[in-house]
């Protein structure tokens, strides 16, 4: 019999239990439909904060930095996507604005600069109902299920292009003539979601992110050189395309969660244990089995990941340094999944990592963060390594409540709700006009533009001036979890310098 085909009785296929397993069963019943998100209902303000030099704050060219959550536009966004040196912002009503680090073209525009410091809108044939970013490149899932995507993936080498035609400046359609339901960038790899639940990858290979390319083909330095990796292709399992029902990345890891089993498996690396994988450090190629269990979703940094199971429970497997783990100051990388105790009795709704920091959202809206805090991304007010969870609470976080939030290289991006205003359409309505004409008047204007696609600046009318935020950073409290979180000074100066490296630019593999 051909290998991959079901077993027959008299000439037809086997459907019944008492011919074969039924986990066989489940196997090849795979001709499944999955359907399209929608797009998020909550919508808010963004905020950002942490290191700005090449404008991924989106607050003007006059502000390189943020200690605390700032306020950016008084535009109402569903959903956001923080790329190393970049932010993409979706609206209820299906457009996306990018801002940041532009060099390699993934604002999916054109600029005049290498950067651009003031959100602006991008061109797509439909609306888009979810976003993604990685290191350099940018990915949208449109309403009627294509995928975009430009910018640029990279590898050990530098620069590999977004196809083998180069980097692209503008969104390209990735996978053509399939509808996908789903997507998730990792650093420099792109994993896509079909409706018939099969896995397609394309990117950087050499950590074994797209789990379909063998070793000597991941460098692109083969026979076949970078086509296997700028060409997306479908991931296997045993020979058969995968079944799959969600997706997540980190940003050298993959996981996607089996339709039938609900099992998770991963592929990727793997030194610090973050696929859930122990006694297996070399890099994982192909689709392994994890030993995560009741995923609600996950994510992850460089060496690091975060699962959220469904119980609203936050839990943390890899590297301790820089405490991007929220356990305390511990001596050993973990190596099994463990419960962030911290959190415990918060009922977490929401999870983030950057590549070495890690945030938490409570049902009730409060915001946690920890691990890096050499370039002021966890909003502490701070520049320390906290190795505990800290609630961050600042004039634009008072009294409401975070429900997003998403971390760079060096920065972090949130929305947070406004209760006087609702969304129409990208723009913003409340009852108190009268206020908001009279705050917009007395704000400063971060830049002048006569663009119809750039972003309104003004402050809502229930925020605070960009002079009176900073006034009241003076002053505003962080509250940590369980006394103090820092880390001991030996430690600190052990790590320096991957901190410094951190400080001047994009972070590359390691």
């Amino acid at each position: 019999m051909p290998r991959g085909r079901p077993p027959t009785v008299n000439g037809s296929v086997a459907v019944s239990g008492e011919h074969q397993p039924p986990s066989k069963l489940a196997r090849f019943s795979s001709n499944i439909t999955l359907a399209l998100p929608t797009r998020s209902i909550p919508s808010g303000f963004v905020l950002t904060c942490g290191t700005g030099d090449v404008g991924q704050l989106g607050l003007g060219e006059d502000v390189m930095e943020k200690s605390r959550p700032a306020f950016v536009s008084n535009i109402h966004f569903v959903d956001i996507a923080a790329g190393g040196m970049h932010n993409l912002c979706l609206t209820a009503d299906g457009k996306i604005y990018t801002f940041g680090c532009n060099d390699e073209g993934a604002l999916g525009r054109v600029t005049d600069e290498e950067g651009s410091f003031i959100p602006q809108i991008i061109d797509l044939p439909a609306k888009c109902i979810k976003v993604s970013a990685g290191d350099s490149h940018s990915a949208c899932l449109l309403e009627d299920g294509r995928v975009f995507a430009w910018g640029s993936f990279r590898d050990s080498h530098g620069n590999m292009g977004l196809t083998l035609d180069g980097n692209k400046h503008l969104p390209i359609e990735i996978l053509k003539n399939t509808k996908s339901v789903d997507i998730a960038s990792g650093g420099d790899h792109l994993v896509i979601l079909t409706e018939k639940g099969h896995l397609y990858t394309i990117g950087c290979a050499e950590q074994g992110q797209l789990g379909r390319v063998s070793t000597r083909s991941a460098s692109g330095e083969s026979r076949r050189g970078k086509s296997p990796l700028l060409s997306p292709d479908v991931v296997l399992m045993k020979s058969k395309k995968v079944v799959a029902d969600a997706i997540w990345a980190t940003t050298y890891c993959t996981f996607f969660r089996e339709k039938h089993s609900t099992k998770i498996y991963g592929f990727g690396l793997n030194n610090y244990n973050q696929l859930g994988l122990p006694n297996e450090s070399v890099p994982i190629f192909v689709p392994k089995l994890t030993s995560f269990e009741n995923v609600k979703t996950i994510c992850g940094g460089q060496h690091h990941t975060l699962v959220l199971k469904n119980d609203q429970k936050v839990y943390c497997i890899g590297r301790k340094e820089y405490g991007r783990l929220g356990i305390g100051n511990v001596d050993k990388d973990v190596e099994t999944l463990t419960l962030i105790k911290d959190l415990a009795d918060k009922n977490i709704v929401e999870i983030g990592c950057g590549e070495t920091t890690s945030f938490a959202v409570t049902d009730t809206g409060e915001l946690y963060s920890w691990g890096m805090g050499s370039n002021q991304q966890l909003g502490t007010g701070e520049e320390d390594d906290e190795y505990s969870p800290v609630r961050i609470q600042s004039a634009q976080t008072k009294e409401k409540k975070i429900l997003k939030v998403s971390s760079g290289g060096q920065h972090s991006i949130f929305i947070v709700e406004d209760k006087t205003a609702i969304a129409t359409n990208g723009s913003v309505t409340t009852t108190a006009a009268a206020k908001t004409k009279a705050v917009a008047a007395a704000a400063p204007k971060i830049s002048e533009t006569t663009s119809d696609n750039a972003m309104d600046t003004t402050p809502p009318p229930t925020t605070s001036t960009p002079a009176q935020e900073n006034q009241s950073e003076e002053v505003s409290s962080t509250t940590k979890i369980n006394g103090d979180s820092r880390g001991a000074n030996a430690e600190e100066k052990t790590i320096n310098d991957d901190k410094q490296q951190q400080k001047k630019g994009r972070k590359r593999k390691l």
